[in-house]
Parts: structure tokens; C-alpha cells; sequence
């Protein structure tokens, strides 16, 4: 398929999609959406894929926020649809068979920041800022955003961003959680890329499960959360991959996994 509004190239088993409307500072607006949800569903097959970096094109915006001029012509049937439609896509994008890594190079506001919470690592950039400032529009989030926001820092905080619509810098980002590191800009790719391929080096069996159950425990009891961390550590153990790293590490040598 042809894409209009993101770019994407694939190295050592990582794909890099950069949403690419820097005119825009990257805003999303339908046909992105629309491309997102295409693209993602073509690399969840992709047997040469298996961590997906996402960032922003230039060096202002990994995603500003929605396209307002979108949101201005939209009623309450139309609204619906449009929050739905988003919700879906970054469902889909946070249930990924593979990582997520969001390299936040700059303005991550509204959908954009929704779009880093859907993303399983958010790594940033040191002038990146964060926000959901939808209610100067006399909106709330729509793709997610008070519910993740929410499940990943605490509640009183995500309350405060949302009801004030104050953006956050990158060093509070990584105080409250909403981040994992921070990077110069000019080091962000190639540390995000390191990253990506320490993960893209290990059994992607245990990978593909390991984000299953973390994000279970968002979504279920302790309890449950638990039984279906033992149903999905028995189902590793039944797989080449454990074979080889178990036999790996008693013969001292490094695994070379063929995810079976």
C-alpha cells in the first residue's frame, strides 16, 4: 500500500514508522489515522519485524495533537465515530504482537501524546513536551487518553494534566512515569535503536507473551492477572525458543533463537 502521511524502513528486524507531516508539526487527521491502521496491520505479519520504533519527522513535533480544523466540523454522531475510530487504531497499536517504542522527538500533545501512551516504551528526547490539552477546545481526549494517562502515572495527577490542559516538560515527564529515558536529541534515534535491538535480539515467543501478560495486569485482577501468567509462561516452556536459551545458558554460550 501506498502512504501518504508516514514513511517506513525496515533494518536488523526493526521498522521505523515516522509520521511525516512537518508542515503539520505531524498533526493527525483522518487519512493518518486510516494509515496507521493499515500499516500496523501489515507489519503484525511481517516475519523480518520484530520491535517497531515510531517518532515524528523534524525536530519540533513527534505528534502535536489531532487536525483541529477535522474536529471543528464534527457533530455528536460524527464525534463518536471519530473518537471510535482512533480508539481502535491505538487499541490495536498497544495490542501489537511486537514492542512499540515511541522516540518522542518534541511536541507529543493531545492525539499525539495518546498515540505515545498506546505505545508499550516511551523513550524522549530533552525538549520534548507532553500534554492533553483538549479542554482549551472545550473537548476532552478521545483516543484513549484519560484512560491510560490514568492507569500509567496516578490519578490525581492524569486529573490535573487533563482538567488543566498543561503541557509538562521531559524531565517531569520521566519524574511521574510517563516516560522511560531521556536523550539529547541528537542521540535519541540511535539510543532508541539500541534498544530496539537488545529486544529484537531475544526469543520473540517470550517477547510476544511478556507484553500479553503486562498488559493484562491493566485489565483483570491480581488473581486472574496471575493465571494467565502461568498459562502463558507454560506455553514459552513448550516452545524451541526455551529449549535454546535454557540450553544456552548451562553450556555458557549465547542463544540463537529461531522464534519456533
Amino acid at each position: 500500500m501506498e502512504y501518504k502521511n508516514l514513511l517506513l524502513e525496515v533494518k536488523e528486524n526493526i521498522a521505523v514508522v515516522t509520521v511525516n507531516r512537518p508542515d503539520k508539526l505531524n498533526a493527525l487527521n483522518k487519512e493518518t489515522i486510516l494509515e496507521f491502521r493499515a500499516m500496523f496491520k501489515e507489519l503484525r505479519g511481517a516475519d523480518n519485524v520484530h520491535v517497531i520504533i515510531l517518532t515524528g519527522s523534524g525536530e519540533k513535533a513527534f505528534v502535536a495533537g489531532a487536525d483541529i480544523k477535522e474536529i471543528n466540523e464534527l457533530d455528536v454522531l460524527s464525534a463518536k465515530k471519530f473518537s471510535e475510530r482512533g480508539q481502535y487504531v491505538f487499541n490495536y497499536i498497544e495490542n501489537m504482537n511486537k514492542p512499540v517504542i515511541a522516540a518522542v522527538n518534541g511536541f507529543a500533545l493531545g492525539g499525539g501524546c495518546e498515540l505515545a501512551l498506546a505505545c508499550h516504551i516511551r523513550l524522549a528526547s530533552d525538549n520534548a513536551k507532553f500534554g492533553q490539552p483538549e479542554v482549551n477546545l472545550g473537548i476532552i481526549p478521545g483516543y484513549g487518553g484519560t484512560q491510560r494517562l490514568t492507569r500509567l502515572i496516578n490519578s490525581g495527577r492524569a486529573m490535573e494534566s487533563i482538567l488543566t490542559g498543561d503541557m509538562i516538560d521531559a524531565n517531569e515527564a520521566l519524574r511521574v512515569g510517563l516516560v522511560n529515558h531521556i536523550y539529547p536529541q541528537n542521540e535519541l534515534m540511535n539510543k532508541t535503536f539500541e534498544m530496539a535491538k537488545k529486544i529484537a535480539s531475544k526469543g520473540q515467543n517470550a517477547i510476544r507473551f511478556a507484553i500479553k501478560a503486562v498488559i493484562a495486569a491493566n485489565q483483570v485482577s491480581a488473581k486472574e492477572g496471575q493465571n494467565y501468567e502461568a498459562s502463558l509462561f507454560a506455553l514459552c516452556c513448550g516452545t524451541e525458543d526455551f529449549k535454546e536459551g535454557t540450553s544456552a545458558f548451562l553450556e555458557k554460550r549465547k542463544p540463537e533463537f529461531k522464534n519456533k
